[in-house]
């Protein structure tokens, strides 16, 4: 089982090309920020996303990734001068986490979660597959897991910004950034996969090849 976590983690995140360009820098802000300062933060992050930008240019690998990581350094920044707080340097991480809750809510009303769709993004399975109505609500109820999630950290984090907590919120973004997000990538897998097999629909294989019912439905992969 753990094999099986490790793997679908690598399948998930580290699969996708150019995702570690993007989180690795807001990363080293959040624990300078704890550190030495906000100057140092802001030095850091943007050093690190510049030197990836090279890094990639001279591998010749792509460098979009790495170019919206040194955007987003800078961005954070241009509103925490604007908002002439520290604090503004969290308001991109707090409006995108605003979305995920609404687009997790609004995709579960409308009968195409959210998680579905990141699914199909990483794995390429059928998007048809997803829809089926003995495979969708495990989809539907892990995006409503997530909904709770996001909605949680941002409350959290809209009260410490009011509060101009900058070390709190610094905090806050290292715990319930990707640590939390990779236990609840954890929690999401092994839910939805139990979930999957107790709705007893069709595997991918199985819709693929349009097979008749009793399925053995989806034993590994979510």
């Amino acid at each position: 089982m753990l094999h099986e976590l490790l793997d679908e983690i690598r399948t998930v995140v580290l699969g996708s090309r150019g995702v570690l360009d993007v989180v690795v820098p807001p990363i080293l802000f959040l624990i300078l920020l704890v550190g030495p300062g906000f100057s140092y933060a802001v030095v850091g992050a943007l050093t690190l996303s510049l030197a990836i930008v090279v890094w990639r240019l001279a591998r010749r690998g792509p460098i979009r990734a790495a170019l919206g990581g040194v955007a987003g350094v800078l961005l954070a920044t241009g509103l925490a001068r604007i908002a002439e707080s520290q604090a503004g340097f969290f308001l991109p991480g707090m409006i995108s986490g605003f979305v995920t809750v609404v687009v997790a809510i609004s995709s579960n009303l409308l009968g195409r979660p959210l998680v579905a769709w990141t699914s199909h993004v990483a794995r390429r399975w059928p998007r048809s597959w997803y829809w089926h109505p003995r495979v969708r609500p495990a989809y539907s109820e892990v995006t409503w897991l997530w909904a709770a999630y996001f909605s949680l950290r941002l409350a959290l984090q809209v009260a410490l910004y009011l509060g101009e907590s900058v070390e709190s919120l610094a905090v806050v973004g290292l715990v319930m950034g990707w640590p939390a997000t990779l236990v609840l990538l954890v929690v999401s897998y092994l839910y939805g996969t139990w979930r999957l097999r107790r709705l007893g629909g069709p595997s991918v294989d199985e819709f693929r090849r349009q097979a008749d019912p009793p399925w053995e439905s989806q034993q590994r992969g979510f």
